[in-house]
C-alpha cells in the first residue's frame, strides 16, 4: 500500500456529510450537539496536507484530524452510535490523524476509537494515544468528570514499565497492532491531582518515560512521542532534558489566544525541529458559542467575550463563519503539523473537515489584526 498516495485520495475525495443546525438557542448559548453552519467558498480548497520533507521528524499526513476527548464523554454522555457515525463522517472527510487517551473516560474513548479503526486499513491513518496514568478495574471508581466513564480506578505512572503497560493496554483496548505517536499526558502544574508536585512526576518521567519512549522510537515499536500538556513549562522542559518529537498543545494556541506560544513557545520548539499538534483549537467550544472556556470549569479570561464578539462580526462582513476561520488559523503556523478538535456527531467532524476547505479572503484577516484579534505577527493562511 502507498501510504501518502491513499492519504491524499482520501483528502482530496472531501465530504458531503455536512448538515448545518442552529448555533444559538434561545438563552445565547448554543445547543448541544449544534454546528455552525459553514460559510464561504466550501470545496474551494483541497484538504491541508503536509508535503513530504516539509518537516524533519515524523509528523501526521493530514494537517486536520480526530480528538478524543468526546468519545470518552467530557462534557456530557454521547451514544456509542453517535460517536461511531462522528468518527464514520470524519474519515469521509478525508481526516486520517486521531488522537486519543487512556484517560479520557477511563478507556471508553480507546475502545470506541478501536471500535472504528481496527477495521480500516492500519497503514491509511495515523493513531495517537497518551500515557501516565495506568488503569485497573473496581467496583467503586474514583468519582471523575467524566460522564458515564468506564469501571476504572487510575494510577499514576510514569516509570518505563508503567509506559510498556500503558502502551500494552491500550493496543487491546484499541484493537491495533500498534502505535504511531504516544504522548506523556498531563503531566503539568494545571493538573488538579498534582499541583505543585508535578515537577516530582517529571523526575520519574525523565528517568522512566522519556527514554523508555525513545527506546521505543529506536525499537520501531512507535514513530514519534511527546508531551500532551495544557501548559508550555513541561514541553519546553522536556526539549532540555530528552528528545522528543512533536508536542500536543492544548489550550495554548487558539484565535483568541496565540502571543504566548508565539513569542516564546514556538521558537524554542522549532530550535529543536519539534512540531506542534494543536488540540483544542476552538477552545472547548467557546469559539461556536459555548459559555464554556477550555477545561476544568476555567473562568472565561477578561476580554474574550469581546474578542470573539469582534470575531465574529468580522468573519460575518467577510462571508466566513467563526469555526472555519478558527480552524484555519490553529493550523496556519508552519511548526504545527495538525490541529485536532473535538466533535460528537457525524455533523460536527464533517462540519469541521469542510471548514478546512474553504476559502478565506485575505481581507479578513486584515480587519482581524486592525481589529487587535489576532496578533500583527500572528501566521495566517495564505489565501486562495
Amino acid at each position: 500500500m502507498n501510504t501518502r498516495r491513499d492519504f491524499l485520495a482520501a483528502a482530496a475525495a472531501g465530504s458531503a456529510l455536512f448538515a448545518a443546525a442552529p448555533l444559538m438557542a434561545q438563552s445565547g448559548e448554543a445547543k448541544i450537539g449544534a454546528v455552525v453552519p459553514t460559510q464561504g467558498a466550501r470545496g474551494a480548497l483541497p484538504m491541508p496536507i503536509n508535503a513530504p520533507g516539509t518537516f524533519k521528524r515524523f509528523v501526521p499526513v493530514t494537517r486536520i484530524g480526530q480528538g478524543g476527548a468526546p468519545a470518552g464523554n467530557n462534557f456530557q454522555a454521547n451514544t456509542p452510535q453517535d460517536i461511531d457515525a462522528m468518527l464514520q463522517a470524519a474519515w469521509d472527510g478525508g481526516m486520517r490523524t486521531f488522537d486519543t487517551s487512556p484517560w479520557y473516560g477511563l478507556g471508553l474513548s480507546e475502545r470506541r476509537f478501536g471500535h472504528f479503526l481496527s477495521n480500516q486499513p492500519r497503514d491509511a491513518y495515523v493513531l495517537s494515544t497518551k500515557i501516565g496514568r495506568v488503569l485497573t478495574a473496581s467496583s467503586a471508581p474514583s468519582k471523575t468528570s467524566w460522564k458515564q466513564p468506564s469501571p476504572f480506578d487510575y494510577r499514576y505512572d510514569y516509570s518505563a514499565a508503567g509506559v510498556r503497560r500503558s502502551v500494552e493496554d491500550s493496543l487491546q483496548r484499541l484493537g491495533v497492532s500498534r502505535l504511531d505517536i504516544v504522548y506523556v499526558h498531563d503531566l503539568s502544574p494545571d493538573n488538579g491531582d498534582m499541583g505543585a508536585r508535578w515537577t516530582e512526576y517529571f523526575t520519574q518521567a525523565e528517568k522512566g518515560a522519556f527514554p523508555e519512549l525513545t527506546r521505543m522510537r529506536e525499537e520501531g515499536l512507535i514513530k514519534a512521542w511527546g508531551m500532551g500538556v495544557n501548559t508550555p513549562q513541561p514541553a519546553l522542559r522536556a526539549i532540555e532534558v530528552a528528545d522528543p518529537d512533536m508536542m500536543l498543545l492544548a489550550c495554548q494556541y487558539s484565535l483568541l489566544d496565540h502571543d504566548q506560544a508565539l513569542r516564546e513557545t514556538f521558537p524554542k520548539l522549532q530550535a529543536r525541529d519539534v512540531s506542534v499538534m494543536v488540540g483544542s483549537p476552538l477552545l472547548a467550544g467557546y469559539l461556536v458559542g459555548r459559555e464554556r472556556y477550555l477545561y476544568g470549569g476555567r473562568p472565561v479570561p477578561k476580554g474574550a467575550a469581546e474578542k470573539r464578539r469582534l470575531a465574529g462580526e468580522i468573519a460575518q462582513r467577510h462571508g466566513v463563519d467563526l469555526r472555519t476561520a478558527a480552524l484555519q488559523f490553529a493550523a496556519a503556523p508552519t511548526l504545527v503539523s495538525s490541529i485536532i478538535p473535538g466533535a460528537r456527531n457525524a455533523a460536527q467532524a464533517a462540519a469541521n473537515a469542510e471548514s478546512m476547505r474553504v476559502a478565506i479572503p485575505a481581507a479578513f484577516w486584515e480587519d482581524l489584526r486592525r481589529a487587535k484579534v489576532i496578533t500583527a505577527e500572528a501566521p495566517v493562511p495564505r489565501s486562495a
